[in-house]
Protein backbone atom coordinates (compact mmCIF):
# COMPACT_ATOMS: atom_id res chain seq x y z
CA UNK A 1 0.00 0.00 0.00
CA UNK A 2 1.89 3.51 -1.28
CA UNK A 3 0.70 6.90 -0.91
CA UNK A 4 0.46 9.69 -3.82
CA UNK A 5 -0.72 12.95 -5.13
CA UNK A 6 -3.44 12.13 -7.75
CA UNK A 7 -2.65 15.75 -9.85
CA UNK A 8 -2.44 14.47 -13.65
CA UNK A 9 -4.14 13.18 -15.98
CA UNK A 10 -5.93 14.40 -19.52
CA UNK A 11 -9.43 15.44 -21.03
CA UNK A 12 -11.16 14.61 -24.08
CA UNK A 13 -14.74 15.30 -24.90
CA UNK A 14 -17.44 12.97 -25.89
CA UNK A 15 -19.32 14.17 -29.25
CA UNK A 16 -22.19 16.07 -28.68
CA UNK A 17 -24.66 15.08 -31.66
CA UNK A 18 -27.32 17.30 -31.65
CA UNK A 19 -27.84 20.44 -33.51
CA UNK A 20 -29.32 22.93 -31.06
CA UNK A 21 -28.02 23.70 -27.60
CA UNK A 22 -25.42 21.00 -27.49
CA UNK A 23 -23.64 22.66 -30.25
CA UNK A 24 -22.93 25.82 -28.59
CA UNK A 25 -20.52 23.48 -26.61
CA UNK A 26 -18.72 22.71 -29.53
CA UNK A 27 -18.52 26.19 -30.78
CA UNK A 28 -17.40 27.77 -28.05
CA UNK A 29 -13.70 28.89 -28.48
CA UNK A 30 -11.21 27.54 -26.33
CA UNK A 31 -10.64 30.78 -24.25
CA UNK A 32 -13.99 31.79 -23.74
CA UNK A 33 -15.62 31.22 -19.71
CA UNK A 34 -18.96 29.74 -19.64
CA UNK A 35 -20.40 29.36 -16.05
CA UNK A 36 -22.79 26.51 -16.78
CA UNK A 37 -25.59 25.86 -15.00
CA UNK A 38 -28.12 23.09 -13.76
CA UNK A 39 -30.87 23.99 -16.12
CA UNK A 40 -28.28 23.96 -18.85
CA UNK A 41 -26.94 20.71 -18.41
CA UNK A 42 -30.67 19.22 -17.85
CA UNK A 43 -31.24 20.53 -21.67
CA UNK A 44 -28.30 18.55 -22.79
CA UNK A 45 -29.58 15.06 -20.39
CA UNK A 46 -32.97 16.15 -22.03
CA UNK A 47 -31.71 16.20 -25.68
CA UNK A 48 -29.06 13.17 -25.34
CA UNK A 49 -30.07 9.73 -26.65
CA UNK A 50 -30.05 6.97 -23.92
CA UNK A 51 -27.78 7.41 -21.02
CA UNK A 52 -24.29 8.92 -22.91
CA UNK A 53 -22.60 10.76 -22.95
CA UNK A 54 -22.35 11.50 -19.27
CA UNK A 55 -22.86 15.21 -18.11
CA UNK A 56 -21.72 16.47 -14.90
CA UNK A 57 -21.63 20.15 -13.17
CA UNK A 58 -19.15 20.83 -10.59
CA UNK A 59 -18.96 24.27 -9.83
CA UNK A 60 -19.93 25.91 -13.33
CA UNK A 61 -18.10 23.43 -14.94
CA UNK A 62 -19.73 21.10 -17.04
CA UNK A 63 -17.88 17.77 -17.36
CA UNK A 64 -18.30 15.66 -20.36
CA UNK A 65 -17.86 11.62 -20.42
CA UNK A 66 -18.55 9.25 -23.69
CA UNK A 67 -19.85 5.85 -23.42
CA UNK A 68 -17.78 3.57 -21.10
CA UNK A 69 -16.16 0.76 -22.97
CA UNK A 70 -16.84 -2.89 -22.21
CA UNK A 71 -13.99 -3.70 -19.84
CA UNK A 72 -15.30 -0.14 -17.73
CA UNK A 73 -18.58 -2.07 -17.62
CA UNK A 74 -17.40 -4.96 -16.57
CA UNK A 75 -15.42 -3.46 -13.53
CA UNK A 76 -17.81 -1.67 -12.63
CA UNK A 77 -20.87 -4.21 -12.69
CA UNK A 78 -18.78 -6.81 -10.92
CA UNK A 79 -17.16 -4.37 -8.39
CA UNK A 80 -21.23 -3.20 -7.52
CA UNK A 81 -22.07 -6.82 -7.36
CA UNK A 82 -19.37 -7.52 -4.53
CA UNK A 83 -20.57 -4.05 -2.51
CA UNK A 84 -24.05 -4.71 -3.05
CA UNK A 85 -23.44 -8.27 -0.97
CA UNK A 86 -21.81 -6.26 1.35
CA UNK A 87 -23.95 -3.23 1.49
CA UNK A 88 -27.24 -5.43 2.00
CA UNK A 89 -25.37 -8.20 5.13
CA UNK A 90 -24.75 -4.70 7.13
CA UNK A 91 -28.02 -2.79 6.68
CA UNK A 92 -26.28 0.03 5.19
CA UNK A 93 -28.80 1.03 2.21
CA UNK A 94 -28.46 0.09 -1.23
CA UNK A 95 -25.58 0.32 -4.03
CA UNK A 96 -26.82 2.58 -7.10
CA UNK A 97 -25.14 3.13 -10.47
CA UNK A 98 -24.79 5.57 -12.80
CA UNK A 99 -26.93 7.82 -14.43
CA UNK A 100 -28.47 7.94 -10.87
CA UNK A 101 -27.33 10.87 -9.88
CA UNK A 102 -26.18 12.27 -6.26
CA UNK A 103 -27.07 15.61 -5.29
CA UNK A 104 -24.50 16.44 -3.23
CA UNK A 105 -25.61 20.44 -3.60
CA UNK A 106 -28.34 21.79 -5.49
CA UNK A 107 -26.17 24.03 -8.39
CA UNK A 108 -23.87 20.70 -9.00
CA UNK A 109 -24.74 17.68 -10.42
CA UNK A 110 -22.77 14.51 -10.49
CA UNK A 111 -23.72 10.73 -11.84
CA UNK A 112 -20.63 8.29 -10.30
CA UNK A 113 -20.14 4.84 -11.94
CA UNK A 114 -21.40 3.45 -8.23
CA UNK A 115 -22.61 4.82 -5.33
CA UNK A 116 -23.83 4.16 -1.79
CA UNK A 117 -27.17 5.61 -0.60
CA UNK A 118 -27.01 4.98 3.01
CA UNK A 119 -30.62 3.66 4.29
CA UNK A 120 -33.52 5.58 6.63
CA UNK A 121 -34.63 4.60 9.52
CA UNK A 122 -33.41 0.97 8.95
CA UNK A 123 -35.30 0.89 5.33
CA UNK A 124 -33.82 1.95 2.11
CA UNK A 125 -34.67 5.56 1.14
CA UNK A 126 -37.25 6.28 -1.29
CA UNK A 127 -35.84 5.51 -5.00
CA UNK A 128 -36.66 8.43 -6.64
CA UNK A 129 -35.30 10.46 -3.78
CA UNK A 130 -32.14 12.42 -4.11
CA UNK A 131 -28.95 10.93 -2.88
CA UNK A 132 -27.48 13.98 -0.75
CA UNK A 133 -25.16 12.20 1.80
CA UNK A 134 -23.49 8.86 -0.16
CA UNK A 135 -21.40 6.26 2.28
CA UNK A 136 -19.41 5.47 -0.80
CA UNK A 137 -18.35 6.64 -4.56
CA UNK A 138 -16.69 4.47 -6.96
CA UNK A 139 -15.39 6.17 -9.91
CA UNK A 140 -13.73 3.85 -12.89
CA UNK A 141 -10.98 5.25 -14.84
CA UNK A 142 -11.71 5.37 -18.72
CA UNK A 143 -9.66 7.75 -21.29
CA UNK A 144 -12.05 10.64 -21.17
CA UNK A 145 -12.49 10.93 -17.54
CA UNK A 146 -9.33 10.88 -16.10
CA UNK A 147 -8.77 14.10 -15.00
CA UNK A 148 -12.48 15.00 -13.82
CA UNK A 149 -12.29 11.35 -11.84
CA UNK A 150 -8.86 12.25 -9.58
CA UNK A 151 -9.24 15.89 -9.97
CA UNK A 152 -12.27 18.50 -10.41
CA UNK A 153 -15.07 15.46 -9.03
CA UNK A 154 -12.35 13.91 -6.38
CA UNK A 155 -12.18 18.39 -4.94
CA UNK A 156 -15.40 18.53 -4.72
CA UNK A 157 -16.24 15.18 -3.25
CA UNK A 158 -13.79 16.18 -0.19
CA UNK A 159 -14.80 19.65 -0.12
CA UNK A 160 -18.43 18.10 0.10
CA UNK A 161 -17.46 15.61 3.08
CA UNK A 162 -18.22 12.07 1.40
CA UNK A 163 -16.77 9.85 3.77
CA UNK A 164 -15.16 7.87 0.99
CA UNK A 165 -14.06 8.19 -2.35
CA UNK A 166 -12.23 5.53 -4.59
CA UNK A 167 -10.86 5.87 -7.88
CA UNK A 168 -10.48 2.65 -9.87
CA UNK A 169 -7.71 2.02 -12.08
CA UNK A 170 -8.12 -0.61 -14.64
CA UNK A 171 -4.83 -0.21 -16.00
CA UNK A 172 -2.56 -0.15 -12.86
CA UNK A 173 -5.00 -2.48 -11.35
CA UNK A 174 -4.90 -0.36 -8.25
CA UNK A 175 -7.45 1.55 -6.62
CA UNK A 176 -6.84 5.15 -4.85
CA UNK A 177 -8.94 5.75 -1.71
CA UNK A 178 -9.25 9.16 -1.02
CA UNK A 179 -11.37 10.83 2.24
CA UNK A 180 -12.29 14.68 2.92
CA UNK A 181 -8.75 15.74 5.09
CA UNK A 182 -6.75 14.01 2.63
CA UNK A 183 -4.21 15.56 0.41
CA UNK A 184 -2.60 12.20 -0.88
CA UNK A 185 -4.75 8.97 -1.83
CA UNK A 186 -3.81 5.30 -0.74
CA UNK A 187 -3.10 3.75 -3.66
CA UNK A 188 -3.85 0.38 -2.80
CA UNK A 189 -2.75 -2.73 -5.25
CA UNK A 190 -3.20 -5.96 -2.63
CA UNK A 191 -6.00 -5.64 -0.19
CA UNK A 192 -8.45 -3.16 0.20
CA UNK A 193 -10.37 -2.55 3.68
CA UNK A 194 -13.59 -0.51 4.01
CA UNK A 195 -15.26 -0.18 6.77
CA UNK A 196 -18.01 2.26 7.33
CA UNK A 197 -18.55 4.02 10.68
CA UNK A 198 -20.72 1.63 12.85
CA UNK A 199 -19.84 -1.82 11.22
CA UNK A 200 -17.43 -4.37 13.22
CA UNK A 201 -17.16 -6.15 9.95
CA UNK A 202 -15.13 -4.61 7.06
CA UNK A 203 -15.74 -5.03 3.18
CA UNK A 204 -12.37 -6.71 2.19
CA UNK A 205 -11.58 -6.53 -1.46
CA UNK A 206 -8.69 -8.84 -2.39
CA UNK A 207 -7.57 -6.14 -5.88
CA UNK A 208 -5.22 -8.25 -7.17
CA UNK A 209 -7.66 -11.19 -7.67
CA UNK A 210 -10.34 -8.67 -8.39
CA UNK A 211 -9.14 -6.89 -11.68
CA UNK A 212 -7.21 -11.20 -12.36
CA UNK A 213 -11.13 -12.03 -12.65
CA UNK A 214 -12.12 -9.22 -15.30
CA UNK A 215 -9.43 -10.42 -17.50
CA UNK A 216 -11.04 -11.19 -21.10
CA UNK A 217 -9.19 -15.01 -20.66
CA UNK A 218 -10.37 -15.18 -17.40
CA UNK A 219 -12.56 -18.23 -16.93
CA UNK A 220 -15.91 -18.00 -16.10
CA UNK A 221 -17.05 -19.36 -12.07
Amino acid sequence: MTGHVCEQGTVSHAELRHPSFAEQIMGMPAAQSHRWTRDDVARLVEERDGYTPRYELVDGELLVTPAPSGRHQRITFRLAVLLDEYVRRQHLGEVRLGPGEVALESENRFEPDIFVAPAVHGVRAPANDPVTNPLLICEILSPGSVRHDRITKRRAFQRRGVPDYWVVDGNAEAIEVWRPADERAMLIDDVLTWRPTGCDTPFVLDVKAFFAEQADEAPLA
